[in-house]
C-alpha cells in the first residue's frame, strides 16, 4: 500500500483519563506502515495532552463541532467544519466526543469522508443521539446491552468493541501494606478499595455502610478518587469519625493502591449516567485483585464471568453479605478467583484485542486487505 490512511480522532480534551486513555492508546499502538493517526481536539490543556505529544502524531486545535442555534447560520458554521475536512484530506474520522452533536457527522458526510463514533455510556436523552448514529457509517458500543437498548433497526451500523486494560503496566501485583498518602496496615487487615470520582451515582455510601454494618474493625476501606465536590465534601464529613475508611484523593497511577487491596469493589448505583464499561476494575482485575460489583449495565459487562461477584445495586445488607463470604473465603480460593479474573481480562479486554478489532473495523469501512 503506497499511501498512508489519513485517521483522525476527534475528542473535546484530554483533561480526564477516560476517552484520553482510549485515543492515546489507537495513536501509540496503530499500525503505521498503514495508518498515519491525526488528533483533533480544543485545547491544549491536560497532562495526557502533553503525553500524546510525545508520539510523533499531527495534532489540531479546532472546534470540530457547532451549536445549532441560531439555526439560520448553522449551514454555514457546519460548512466550516466540512473545509478543515478537506483541507487536511481525511480518509477516515473516528469520534470520541461523549456527546450526542450532530454538527461533526453532518460535517463529515458533507465531506464524503466515512465516520465513526464510539458510544461509551448508558444515556440517550435526546433525539441528537438518533441523527449522529444515522450520519455515521459505524457506531462502535462498549457493552453488549446498548444494542437493544438505543439502536434497534440500526444494528448494521453497530460494532462492540469493548474498552481495554494494558495489561503490561497492569500486572498481577505483590501484595504491599503501605500506600503512597502514608497509611501503614497490618497483616491481618482486610483492605476494600474503591476508585472513583465522587459523585453521587458511584454509590459509594452503599460500599461504606455495607463495611459498618459488619462491625469488624479489620476491615479498612480505601476511596481513591476526586472528592472535590459537594457530594464528595458532604460524604467525607458523614464518615468522618470512622478511624477505619480512607478518603485519599485523586492519583493517575492507581496501582500502589490496588497492591495493598485484598477486594476491590464498584458499588455504582442503577441510576442516573450510568456505566457504560468502567476501567477501574478491569485494571483491578488485571492486578491480580478479586472485583466485586453492582449488578448493572457496564459492571454486569466486566463481571458477566462471574455472576458470584455482583451484588444488588444500592442493597448494602446484599454488598454485606458478599464482602463477608469474600472475607472468609480460604486464601487458596481467593487466589485462584484472583488468577482467574487476570485471565478473563488477558483473553478479553487487552488492549491488544481493543486495537485489533478496531484496524479490522478502520480496514473494512476502507475496504484494506
Amino acid at each position: 500500500m503506497n499511501k498512508k490512511v489519513k485517521l483522525l480522532l476527534t475528542i473535546p480534551n484530554f483533561d480526564t483519563a477516560g476517552s484520553g486513555k482510549s485515543v492515546y492508546d489507537i495513536v501509540n499502538r496503530i499500525d503505521r506502515s498503514i495508518f498515519e493517526p491525526h488528533v483533533c481536539c480544543f485545547h491544549d490543556r491536560g497532562e495526557l495532552f502533553e503525553a500524546l505529544k510525545a508520539l510523533d502524531v499531527k495534532i489540531h486545535l479546532f472546534n470540530f463541532t457547532e451549536n445549532y442555534r441560531p439555526f439560520l447560520t448553522f449551514p454555514f458554521r457546519v460548512f466550516k467544519i466540512v473545509k478543515f475536512f478537506k483541507t487536511h484530506k481525511f480518509d477516515l474520522i473516528y469520534s470520541w466526543h461523549w456527546s450526542s452533536d450532530f454538527s461533526e457527522p453532518l460535517a463529515a458526510k458533507l465531506a464524503k469522508i466515512p465516520y465513526i463514533y464510539s458510544k461509551k455510556a448508558m444515556g440517550w436523552g435526546n433525539k441528537a443521539w438518533t441523527w449522529r448514529s444515522k450520519l455515521s457509517t459505524k457506531v462502535v458500543v462498549v457493552n453488549e446491552e446498548m444494542k437493544s437498548a438505543f439502536f434497534t433497526g440500526m444494528e448494521d451500523k453497530v460494532v462492540q468493541i469493548p474498552l481495554a486494560v494494558d495489561i503490561n503496566r497492569f500486572t498481577p501485583l505483590k501484595k504491599t501494606y503501605t500506600v503512597p498518602t502514608g497509611q501503614q496496615f497490618k497483616e491481618d487487615d482486610f483492605i476494600i478499595v474503591s476508585v472513583a470520582n465522587l459523585v453521587p451515582v458511584k454509590g459509594i455510601e452503599i460500599l461504606l455502610d455495607a463495611v459498618n454494618q459488619l462491625n469488624d474493625s479489620s476491615i479498612k476501606v480505601l476511596i481513591v478518587g476526586d472528592a472535590n465536590n459537594d457530594y464528595g465534601a458532604q460524604l467525607i464529613s458523614d464518615y468522618k469519625g470512622h478511624d477505619h475508611i480512607f478518603f485519599l484523593g485523586k492519583h493517575l497511577d492507581v496501582r500502589p493502591f490496588l497492591a495493598v487491596a485484598n477486594l476491590f469493589v464498584i458499588p455504582t448505583k442503577d441510576e442516573g449516567r450510568r456505566e457504560g464499561l468502567p476501567i477501574a476494575p478491569m485494571e483491578a482485575m488485571a492486578s491480580g485483585r478479586i472485583v466485586l460489583g453492582s449488578d448493572i449495565t457496564g459492571v454486569r459487562e466486566v463481571l458477566k464471568a462471574f455472576p458470584n461477584c455482583q451484588f444488588e445495586p444500592s442493597n448494602v445488607d446484599d454488598l454485606s453479605h458478599k464482602i463477608k463470604t469474600f472475607r472468609d473465603m480460604s486464601q487458596n480460593d481467593r487466589d485462584q478467583l484472583a488468577k482467574d479474573m487476570r485471565s478473563y481480562v488477558e483473553q478479553n479486554l487487552s488492549v491488544k484485542i481493543f486495537m485489533d478489532m478496531h484496524e479490522d473495523l478502520f480496514k473494512a469501512i476502507l475496504k484494506i486487505d
